[in-house]
Parts: structure tokens; C-alpha cells; sequence
């Protein structure tokens, strides 16, 4: 269950390890509007499904490279208490607009053109977060709650109303009378007093009044009915917050039309942002016209009747360092953007800011959308290469397996994407005008009594209310009923009792029980699923997954209860990631959980185990920092569906309240041999896969599962203490508990952006930074032991991996405890040497560091582990050969453009022939003659940094490595003209999307003017790209633009994933450059001065909480040139930039034409095709572009270059030796700069 580190913006490199069926992740969403940044973002994951975007449980127990898919990685907030039990969700795939990109794994030489985005810390929380969807971190990845339970003893109490808190859970309701209080003449909002019974002591009711104050009942002429009467209903301002939390909340209710929106003022930010979430989802699509909604979703960004132009919204939002998503789940649909915040001096004055413009853009979405004709079949087009995407993933394959052969009465079964076949070609095979279908579904199910708003900004919530009202009010109110499954359950009888055999793409091996479970939608104080998850899911001593990892059968185990949709029972997921020993005995295993469910039955639920759990949710919740703004609006539009006391929307499921014994016992309950069905998931057993899915034809066998088998189960789950194992047993106290969570905050003119070198010598070079920004009980610490062994050979490469693998398996069950605490590590190989990291609460985070430190000094590398961590290994590896063509192509970038490294191929050459005894040799090797290198950085003060350092140094005892063996990373020279290709064929034959990277060499990435051109460049052509290649042309669902870094390089890339050949992608990207320079020429003055401010907001726009921070001072120092000062540099640089030098800029390095030019064209080629032809799909484009029969051609036509002649590189060793190299890295100060002086802390 550990998490690799996520990457760069520089390469795409994989870290393969096997991987398990992952639970709905959903693609990434890339900005259907310009996200202009200067490298490919980290991408946020959506959620699961958006009834309830927090609720789930789910406790996980998996090695912590992500097997399957690895590449396509992505981060997680650790702020959340609940997102520490990974939360695998089986819940519909929520389906996303625009073409994904994922982050990447972190590149050998760790180098970033922008510290943002930032990798993010270690987590082993995240450790699933590829193929498990991990809620709710982020906008991108609400987790799915629990819907309600249908349970006597556990009926919950109707929701009270929004300014009251609700009593406890097996209470009735009662009748009471409301007595209004004074109205301020200052505020509107009038508070109520409540009977004694009803009032908590953070209600947002007011106090009870003095006994002066007559106390009459509500009448016509009250103030309450005066309230009403205003054009908005003010609910609540007394959000639970975090303590660290300075912005100002307010819910209210847009009286016209029942809009409910929350509003936020944050006089910090940088961005502001809004999302709205759609109670209806791809759960309401017609049985005839699957992925309906996912199709509405994408035609709603095409243009209103007030701005019907089908890029205004995003041209604008570009212009404003802005960008935008959508995504489309199970029950709803989200749509949010972000853009650059009010300057802070003029927050008070009444001139618009940029925000006022996209609401005002983003409101028509939902009052006058034109699904215009000459949209719809782009649009189409659009979701159809989604579609195809995504047919060779087995996170989608296995998913949609899942769901079909559930409950055909219950929406869950039903295929959520669609596709051209669904959306068009069948309905206008049958006579039905599909555009007329489309606005027909928003006409019958968007409505505002269904919607929930979220608006952040600088403004005070009196002017966001107004905007809130003069631009949403029109959305219109259809008094529909809020969308509820109640009639059918997803696994009825039928579906109970049953095996499923399902053959996977990649090289997995899997087992899985589902059952139905408690709807915990009313359950929110609780929360049962969690405790469940807990001990179901744990790692440690006399746990499940520590017996079946003793007995070499399982490398992780993942449990946990979600909901499905609102009024339907939930599931309750256990997923076990088998070795090849597992997959023999996965029956033993199945028998092994039930054991352990009687033991759960036969045990009391423990209240010190809640308490437990409830204190670090606590603690969790109380330091909470910020997240990115249009993350955090998504996110709680979303929680704003569920029935939560509006003032617990922020904090909701991040706590837990109230110790049920009952409802623990309730859930318990469904966990019966007689209430589930289980999944075997494997290349190669049984073997006679009789039948294939409709949607993705996944193999797969399907039947009852015989009756002997029950029996041994049933027995299983009646054993007694007498006869069940008796390795298992409930966990221990976590002695990881964090005690000290004091904080020292003094107040500082500015926060200090470099760290202080507080050590320096030819062991160890040491920085330091106390943390003066966030003021939270935690620290990072960042440690690399440098040495050049690994990057010799190939072999050495992957033995440097193995070892690292080996050291996080031996680590597993002590570290667990840690990750349940709050404290997260990392151990992973680079071609440098190695690479720890510990994050987390300070209080513990020296005892983690030492276990660590001693089990890689004195780690038994033992016969049965190495074996099984060997298998993984090359399973995962294997399986990087099967990802999205989009996540493999820049490897082969990177690779074709740095001076040494190896590819995976070369790599997997290597492990087969690997054997426990040349590990036993090569890591004492590997650690005894080293250069360390630290960062820490925290709530920790210089005399914790030294005694951290001297830790690592005293307890692995290295010999000092001279400085002129530390390795060195530098990137090719491309000469002026160059023209070179590469060509690849992927290796999965049933893939039909080809890709291309098409890479612009520039020069030197330290060089500012350099720096600034290109990142100017990603700014003006990010959204013209996308629209003209993506929108307009329609070449693939991923089409993506932007600056690129390698090692000491920078260069301007395309990447695209199509089913067009790599050769007429090319020719269109030279088609658009070429465009693009008169499209340059004739941009108005301040058009370009727009998108100078647009990117210098950017460049500063502040980090949002200690994490990001500790990963841009971490990037710097590995990265050797120590620019702490990049983004402040790179905004001066922008400014001074002219049109003219720009224009030159293009013409020189960019231009087609130019004879200056260098380019690489790295060309992934399918083996497979599509079903149905692509050439009426270019043959429709080239009609509505007016393109050229030569264009149309392109796919056989050789690539015409810049007047070079292409140079194929067949032989890369060859091709590397013929250019040259840049020097390395070099500080951009002399390193005596940094060393201490005094200091504000």
C-alpha cells in the first residue's frame, strides 16, 4: 500500500508494478477551456459518485507502487481523516469532459520547469489513488457515501432544517414553533431561537433570549416573513471550520427559484472559482440512449444564447488565468471553473472583477444553453474517442463487467460513457432527433431546486450574494424531485451467490467479495462503514492481510462500504491483489475473511477503537489547509446534494461524531455467507471464458457458486475462538498517535522563499526551513543518498528498484500504524541513488525516520518476499507495454532526449535474470559511499533538521562520496533544423489510438528569456490549440499543448492520442503552427498584454498549504540549480516581454518554415483498428474545415519537415552520439548565500 512519488512536467516515466482491478477511477478531466501552465498538471480525479462526495470507508492494505496503469498517477489531499481508508469505489464511473492528462512519474534528474505543479509527499493514504479512487481528496476525487438504511433499529430522523442541528439518529421528529430573534440592520440574517431540546451548543441559532425579550410565535408580520420576502433566504454563516480557516461562509437560498448556493469570501486567494453540481447523472440516462448526460455535459460548453460563440467561455476564462471542467457521475453532474481572483488592493471597490464574467458566462450554462447543430456532432465525435480511450483500460473493463451483470431493474447496471453508436447512429437509425433528445433531457432534468452552487472569491459576501442572485435567478425552478432509486436494490437475489471469471487486459491477478450493505446515508454522525473498513482493511499484527501476506498469497488488501445512489442499499467491497500462490488459494483466503468476520461478531464493537478514529479525524479536520480553489468548490458542490446540516459541509464525514454500537453491529450484519458474490480476475484461470461484455467485450465466465463451497464458507463464518485461526485478532493501540501538536506561530513581515543551509560539508549538505506560512503540527523531510551506482547499467537501474521494493514490503506492518497517524514515508530508487521522504505530524516523525533508516541498513532479503516482489515487479512492468498510448509516449521523449538513461524494456531485459543473492550484494554497495543531501521543513526548529541529518548519516554510516562522482544530468543539443523521428509500435494489439508527441527543441531552460518565451508561447496557444485540434478538428479525445523540460533543456510539445495516424497528426499541428504566426501578427496590443497578466498571475499565484510548499523547495535543491526564486523571476521575465520579440521568437524556433527550427516527432503506432473506419470521421472534419484533399491524404503522405529531411532514429545510441550534451545543472547563487544568517523565526 505505499504510493510512489508523483512526477514532473518533464517526462512521463512509469513505475511498473502489477496492479489490481481498480474500483471507478475515473479518467482524468483536462480543462475543456486553456489551463495554461507550463506543464502537464497534475489532474484532478473525479468523483466516484457525487451523492456523496465523503462518506466512504475504506482502509487498504496494497505495495505501494501502483501496479496497473501506473503512469497515470495522481495526488491526493492528505487533509482529509477518512481519505487515510482508501476508498475503493465500485460506483459508476464518473465520465469527464476533456482530454486527459495525467502527472507522470518523477524523471531520473528531478527537474521542473515550473514548481507547479508540485509532486506530491509521500502518502501511503494514496497508495491506490491510480486504481482506486481515494475521496474526498479532490474535486477530483469525492469519495461515494452511503445511501439510507432500511434498517428499524437505525431509522434516521428526517433532516432537520438547515439552521438546526439534528437530533440523534433514533429519535422522532418533533413538532416545535420558531421564535425569530432581532435582525441586524447591518446583517441580514436573522437568527432563531429554538426549545432547550433542539439547541446544540454550536447551533447557528442565537442565544437564548434575555427574559426581557417577549418571546411570540412567527406571524404575517414578523421579520421572518419580512426575510422571506427579499430576494434571497439566508440559512446559515456558522460553518464548522478549521481552526486554521479564515474565510467567511454563507448558505443561502435564491428565493425566486430555490437555488441553494455557499459562499465564500477569501480575502487571501488568488483564484476564484465556482462549481455547480446537477442532481442528475448518467443513472437517468433513457435505457435507449446510454451516456445521454455525459453528452448534455460536453454540448452545455458550446455556446448559450447570450454568448453563442462556441469558445467565449473558455477564450475568456484563458484570458483571465482561468480554466475549466466538467464531469458527469452516477447521480450528478459538475461543472467548475476557476479564474484569476480580484486584485487584493481594489477587493473592496465596486469595478467587476474577472470572476464576475464567468459566472455570468457560467450561469448561461443552465438558463439558455443552444446545443447548436454545428456542435453536436463534433461534440459526438468527442465523447465517442472518450469512449474509445478507455476500451482497453481494465479499470473501465472490469468495472462496466461489474455493473452489467448486476440488477438489469437497477440504473447501476447501465453503460455511463456512450459513444457515437449510442448517441447518434441508433437514435437516427430509428427516426429520433437526437439534438431535440438532448435539450429535452436539460429541459426535464436541470432545475434549480436541484442545483447547488458554490462561488469563491475576494469579494465580501454581500456582493457575491448579489452576483449569486442577478445572475442565477434565472436558472429555472421545475419543483422536480430530487432523484432517488428505491424500488430495486443494485445485486438482488439473482446476482447474490454467484462467481465471476473475468480476463483482464494486463497481467493482474484479483480477488473480490461484494455485498450489499447499510445505506448510511442519514448516518453521517457515525459513519459504521468506517469502523468496519478499519479493521477489515488493516495491516497490522492479526489483521487479514498480515496472515495472508505471512503465508506469501496476497500483495494487498483493500475493504470498504459505499453508496451506490440515494434510496438504494450500498455495497461493501473487499478487494486482495493475489500472488500466483494466491490465486491457487482463493478459496483459503475466502475462508480466511469470514473467520475473521466472526471474529468481528463474536467481539463487541470497541470503543476505543472509535475513540481512536474519531481523535485523528479530529486532528486531521482541525489543521485542514487550503486546497486549490476550483477544488474545493467542485468538491463541496457536491457534498452540498447530501442531507448534512448545512453547517457541517466542510467538516461532514471528515468527522466522526457519535460512538453506534448498533448500526457497527447493523453493518455487520450484511457481511453474511449467504449476502454476496465474488470475483476472480486473472489471465489465466480458469481458463474457458464462455462469454463477453456488451461494452467493452471483456472475457469472463459467470455462474453460482457450487454448493460445497458455501459450506466450507458458511463453516468459516461460524467458527469460534476455539477453532479459528488464532493468528487473527482485533489490532493493537497505535502508538503513532500524535501527542505534542503544539505550534509556535510568530508572525513574520514576509514568509522567507529559500531554506537556510545549515549544513555543508563532504558528507552531507543540509536545508532547513521552519515554516512561517501555514502554521499546522507537521514537517517533511526530503533525503537523497547520491551515488552513481544505479544509473552505470541497466541492471544496477532495476537492482536499485528491487531493493527499494524489497524495503517498503519489510517496512509494511510496522509502517501501518504510522499511515493511520498522520505519517507517511517513501522509499524509492532514482538514477542518482536514493530517494526517502517522511511527511507528516512532527511529533513521531523521528521514530518513523529511525525504523526506516535501520531496516534499509539491515534489511534480510528473504527468499519468499524477494520471489513475490520479483513477480510484481515484472508483472508491472509487462503491464506498462498495455497503458494509454498518451502515458507511454513521453517516456520514449525523455529518454530520446536526456544523455543517459534506460527505457523500460531495457530494464525488464534485466529482472528475470535477478536472483536474492544479487540484491544480498548490491545494496551494501548501494549505501556505503554516499553524498547526502536533506530538506526539512515544518513545524520543526534547526536543532531537529541537524539531529534528523545526523540520524540518517550516524545510522547508515556511509563513506563521503568526492564531489566529483556526485551524478550529473544533462539533456541533448538539438542542432539548428534538426528533424527527427522516432517510431514505435505499441505492443497491445487490441489498442486502436496512435499518439504522437511532437517536441520543439528551444535551448537552455536556465536561460530566463528562454524560460519566459516559452511559457508565454503555452499561454497565447494553449487554448487556440486545444480548440482548433480537440473542438474543431476533432483529431482525439486527448490533445494537449505546452512548454516541456528536460534535465537543462526547455522546448514547446503537442501531445495527441488519436485514431488518425501519427503522420496526419503531425501534419495538422505544422497546419495549426503555421496559422498560429498570423494569428500572432495580427493580436491586438492589449490582447497580448492581457495574456501577459493572465500568466504572471499564474506564475505567483500562491501556494495553498505546506505540502506544496516543501515540494517546490525540493524540486529546486534536486534539481542542483537552487532557484528559489524561479516564479518570481519568470513573472519579471514575462513583463518584459514584447509582441515583437515573441513574433521573432515563433518565427525562429516554432514556425514550420523556419530553417532554425529543431524538432523531434516521437510516433506511437497502433496495431489494432477501429471498428468502423475513421475515414468518414477526417472526411466530415475536412467538410466543416474546408481542408485541402492533401490534408485529408495525410495519413499516407511522408511528413514535408522544415526542408530537412526527416532523420529516423533507428539506432539511439547512434543517434546520441552524434549531438552533444548542455553542461549540468549549476546554482543559480553560490551556495554560501543560503547559509545562515539571522534568522525571523
Amino acid at each position: 500500500m505505499r504510493v510512489r512519488r508523483l512526477l514532473s512536467c518533464g517526462s512521463l516515466q512509469p513505475t511498473p508494478t502489477p496492479a489490481p482491478k481498480p474500483k471507478p477511477t475515473p479518467p482524468t478531466p483536462c480543462c475543456t477551456t486553456s489551463q495554461a501552465t507550463a506543464s502537464i498538471r497534475p489532474a484532478r480525479r473525479a468523483p466516484s459518485n457525487s451523492f456523496c462526495p465523503q462518506q466512504t470507508s475504506f482502509s487498504s492494505s496494497s505495495p505501494r507502487s501502483l501496479p496497473f496503469l501506473s503512469s497515470s498517477s495522481y495526488s491526493a489531499s492528505r487533509a482529509s481523516s477518512h481519505s487515510r481508508y482508501r476508498c475503493l469505489h465500485r460506483q459508476t464511473f464518473p465520465t469527464v469532459r476533456s482530454s486527459p492528462l495525467p502527472t507522470f512519474a518523477v524523471p531520473a534528474s528531478p527537474v521542473s520547469l515550473s514548481p507547479l505543479p508540485l509532486p506530491p509527499l509521500p502518502s501511503r493514504r494514496r497508495c491506490l489513488a491510480q486504481t482506486l479512487v481515494v475521496l474526498p481528496a479532490s474535486p477530483a476525487s469525492p469519495a461515494c457515501a452511503s445511501a439510507s438504511v432500511h434498517s428499524a433499529p437505525l431509522t434516521a430522523a428526517p433532516p432537520q432544517p438547515h439552521f438546526a442541528r439534528p437530533e440523534a439518529l433514533n429519535t422522532k421528529p418533533r413538532a416545535y414553533t420558531l421564535f425569530p430573534n432581532k435582525t441586524s440592520s447591518t446583517n441580514f440574517l436573522p437568527t432563531f431561537t429554538f426549545p432547550p431540546t433542539l439547541r446544540r451548543a454550536h447551533s447557528t441559532a442565537a442565544a437564548m433570549p434575555t427574559p426581557s425579550q417577549p418571546q411570540t410565535p412567527t406571524t404575517l408580520d414578523s421579520p421572518l416573513r419580512e426575510h422571506r420576502q427579499r430576494p434571497v433566504e439566508r440559512l446559515t454563516d456558522k460553518l464548522e471550520t478549521p481552526s486554521l480557516d479564515d474565510r467567511q461562509y454563507r448558505v443561502i437560498k435564491i428565493a425566486s427559484n430555490q437555488l441553494e448556493v455557499l459562499l465564500v469570501h477569501d480575502a487571501d486567494t488568488d483564484k476564484a472559482s465556482a462549481a455547480m453540481d446537477v442532481n442528475v447523472g448518467n443513472f437517468s440516462d433513457p435505457e435507449d440512449t446510454p451516456g445521454m448526460g455525459h453528452a448534455v455535459e460536453h454540448l452545455l460548453f458550446m455556446g448559450t444564447k447570450k454568448y453563442p460563440v462556441e469558445n467565449a467561455y473558455s477564450q475568456y476564462l484563458s484570458a483571465h488565468s482561468g480554466s475549466s471542467n466538467a464531469y458527469t457521475a452516477a447521480t450528478s453532474t459538475n461543472y467548475y471553473f476557476e479564474v484569476a481572483a480580484k486584485a487584493a488592493e481594489s477587493a473592496e471597490e465596486t469595478d467587476r472583477s474577472p470572476l464576475y464574467g464567468a459566472l455570468d458566462r457560467f450561469a448561461q450554462f443552465f438558463i439558455e444553453p443552444l446545443f447548436l447543430p454545428s456542435t453536436l456532432d463534433r461534440e459526438l465525435r468527442a465523447v465517442d474517442s472518450e469512449n474509445k480511450k478507455n476500451l482497453q483500460s481494465d479499470q473501465w473493463r472490469l468495472h462496466q463487467l461489474d455493473k452489467s451483470l448486476s440488477n438489469p431493474k437497477h440504473p447501476y447496471c447501465h453503460f455511463s460513457t456512450g459513444s457515437l453508436e449510442t448517441l447518434k447512429i441508433q437514435p437516427e437509425a430509428k427516426g429520433i432527433d437526437v439534438r431535440q433528445e438532448f435539450i429535452n433531457f436539460h429541459d426535464k432534468h436541470y432545475s434549480a431546486n436541484r442545483m447547488k452552487l458554490v462561488i469563491l472569491g475576494r469579494e465580501p459576501l454581500d456582493v457575491l450574494e448579489e452576483w449569486a442572485v442577478d445572475l442565477f435567478a434565472g436558472v429555472k425552478n421545475k419543483d422536480l424531485e430530487q432523484n432517488r432509486w428505491e424500488d430495486e436494490q443494485p445485486l438482488g437475489k439473482d446476482e447474490l451467490l454467484t462467481q465471476i471469471f473475468a480476463k483482464p487486459v494486463m497481467d493482474s491477478r484479483l480477488l473480490e467479495l461484494t455485498f450489499p450493505f447499510l445505506n448510511e446515508e442519514d448516518l453521517y454522525e457515525s459513519q459504521p462503514s468506517r469502523y468496519i473498513s478499519h479493521l477489515i482493511g488493516h495491516e497490522g499484527p492479526g489483521s487479514i492481510m498480515s496472515y495472508i501476506k505471512g503465508k506469501g498469497w496476497a500483495n494487498g488488501l483493500s475493504a470498504g462500504g459505499y453508496a451506490v445512489c440515494p434510496g438504494s442499499l450500498g455495497l461493501f467491497n473487499c478487494q486482495i491483489r493475489l500472488t500466483e500462490e494466491g490465486l491457487k488459494n482463493y478459496k483459503e483466503i475466502v475462508k480466511v475473511f469470514f473467520q475473521y468476520i466472526s471474529l468481528l461478531n463474536e467481539s463487541p464493537p470497541q470503543e476505543w477503537i472509535f475513540e481512536e478514529q474519531r481523535g485523528l479525524a479530529e486532528v486531521d479536520f482541525k489543521f485542514k489547509q487550503k486546497s486549490p480553489a476550483s477544488k474545493f468548490t467542485s468538491k463541496i458542490s457536491a457534498v452540498m446534494q447530501l442531507p448534512l446540516p448545512r453547517e457541517w459541509l466542510l467538516s461532514g464525514h471528515s468527522r466522526l461524531r457519535k460512538f453506534d454500537p448498533k448500526a457497527i453491529e447493523a453493518g455487520l450484519a450484511y457481511l453474511r455467507p449467504d449476502n454476496f458474490r465474488m470475483s476472480v480476475v486473472s489471465q489465466t484461470f480458469p481458463g474457458g471464458w464462455d462469454k463477453k461484455e456488451k461494452w467493452y467485450e471483456t472475457e469472463y465466465k459467470y455462474e453460482k457458486i457450487p454448493q460445497d463451497f458455501i459450506s466450507e464458507i458458511e463453516s468459516a463464518a461460524s467458527s469460534t475462538k476455539a477453532s479459528r485461526l488464532s493468528q487473527l485478532h482485533l489490532p493493537h493501540k497505535n502508538q503513532f498517535i500524535p501527542t505534542n501538536l503544539d505550534v509556535e506561530k510568530k508572525e513574520v513581515k514576509e514568509p522567507t522563499r529559500a531554506p537556510t543551509l545549515i549544513r555543508n560539508d563532504d558528507m552531507v549538505r543540509a536545508w532547513f526551513k521552519k515554516d512561517d506560512t501555514f502554521w499546522v503540527p507537521k514537517a517533511n523531510l526530503f533525503i537523497q543518498c547520491k551515488n552513481p551506482l544505479p544509473s552505470v547499467t541497466a541492471e544496477n537501474t532495476i537492482k536499485s528498484r528491487v531493493y527499494a521494493e524489497l524495503v517498503r514490503d519489510a517496512l509494511e506492518e510496522y509502517a501501518y500504524d504510522a499511515e493511520l497517524a498522520g505519517l507517511d514515508y517513501s522509499v524509492s530508487s532514482y538514477s542518482g541513488g536514493l530517494d526517502i521522504q517522511i511527511s507528516g505530524y512532527n511529533d513521531k516523525l523521528p521514530v518513523l525516520l529511525e525504523k526506516v533508516l535501520l531496516t534499509m541498513r539491515d534489511l534480510e532479503v528473504k527468499q519468499d518476499r524477494f520471489a513475490i516482489v520479483k513477480e510484481r515487479l515484472l508483472r508491472g512492468m509487462r503491464n506498462w507495454d498495455y497503458q494509454q498510448p498518451y502515458n507511454q509516449v513521453g517516456d520514449f521523449t525523455r529518454w530520446l532526449n536526456i544523455e543517459k538513461g534506460f527505457i523500460s524494456d531495457q530494464l525488464l531485459a534485466e529482472l528475470p535474470r535477478l536472483e536474492a543473492e544479487d540484491i544480498k550484494l548490491y545494496f551494501p554497495q548501494l549505501l556505503r559511499q554516499v553524498h547526502i543531501e536533506t530538506l526539512v521543513h515544518g513545524n520543526l526548529y534547526k536543532e531537529d533538521a541537524l539531529r534528523l541529518t545526523n540520524m540518517v548519516e550516524t545510522t547508515l554510516k556511509p563513506r563521503a562520496l568526492p564531489q566529483a562522482q556526485w551524478p550529473v544530468f544533462r539533456s541533448l543539443i538539438f542542432p539548428p533544423g534538426a528533424n527527427f523521428v522516432y517510431h514505435k509500435t505499441l505492443k497491445d494489439p487490441a489498442n486502436v489510438n496512435h499518439c504522437i508527441e511532437y517536441l520543439l527543441y528551444v535551448g537552455d531552460k536556465a536561460d530566463r528569456a528562454l524560460r519566459a518565451k516559452c511559457l508565454m508561447l503555452d499561454q497565447i496557444t494553449h487554448e487556440p490549440a486545444f480548440d482548433q485540434l480537440r473542438t474543431k478538428e476533432q483529431l482525439g479525445y486527448v490533445v494537449f499543448s505546452g512548454a516541456r523540460t528536460t534535465s537543462t533543456t526547455i522546448g514547446y510539445r503537442f501531445i495527441v492520442q488519436s485514431e488518425r495516424t501519427p503522420e496526419y497528426l503531425e501534419g495538422r499541428i505544422d497546419s495549426f503552427l503555421a496559422n498560429y504566426l498570423t494569428t500572432l501578427k495580427n493580436m491586438s496590443d492589449s490582447e497580448f498584454e492581457g495574456h501577459q497578466r493572465s500568466l504572471v498571475t499564474k506564475r505567483m499565484e500562491k501556494l495553498k498549504n505546506l505540502d506544496q510548499e516543501s515540494s517546490r523547495l525540493w524540486t529546486h535543491v534536486a534539481s542542483d540549480y537552487f532557484d528559489f526564486d524561479l516564479s518570481y523571476e519568470d513573472a519579471a521575465s514575462v513583463k518584459a516581454l514584447t509582441k515583437k520579440e515573441m513574433i521573432e521568437f515563433f518565427e525562429h524556433y516554432i514556425s514550420p518554415s523556419s530553417p532554425f527550427r529543431a524538432k523531434l516527432a516521437v510516433h506511437l503506432r497502433a496495431q489494432g483498428t477501429s471498428k468502423k473506419s475513421s475515414t468518414a470521421s477526417v472526411e466530415d472534419a475536412a467538410k466543416g474545415l474546408k481542408l485541402t484533399s492533401e490534408d485529408t491524404t495525410a495519413e499516407e503522405a511522408p511528413v514535408k519537415g522544415n526542408g530537412t529531411k526527416p532523420w529516423v532514429i533507428d539506432d539511439v545510441r547512434a543517434f546520441k552520439s552524434k549531438l552533444g550534451v548542455t553542461p549540468g545543472p549549476q546554482p543559480v547563487r553560490d551556495l554560501s548565500e543560503f547559509e545562515e544568517t539571522d534568522s525571523k523565526l
